[in-house]
């Protein structure tokens, strides 16, 4: 099995192929579906106190906050260079 990561900043990282949408934490339907992960503790903050500025969606409903820019995530997945990529034996 592949396991390809994308760095989120500050040492974190997410696997892209969990991801389903990177988006701008300023619309009210987002701030809502951030704060119901909280409650529901499916919210993983990587933004290490910085204000967040890009929110990942995942497949398993957890919710990624970060301190970088919808922008540059878009690039870091896209870009094969900033991938950290491993072979995993079963």
């Amino acid at each position: 099995m592949d396991l390809n990561l994308v760095s989120v900043g500050y040492g974190n990282y997410v696997s892209s192929g969990r991801v389903i949408a990177v988006v701008s934490p300023e619309s009210a339907p987002v701030k809502r579906l951030i704060q119901e992960a909280k409650e529901e503790r499916r919210l993983i903050d990587a933004t290490f106190g910085k204000k967040t500025k890009a929110v990942l969606i995942t497949d398993s409903d957890h919710i990624v906050l970060t301190a970088l820019e919808t922008v540059e995530i878009q690039q870091r997945f896209n870009q094969p260079e900033t991938l950290y990529s491993e072979e995993l034996e079963e």
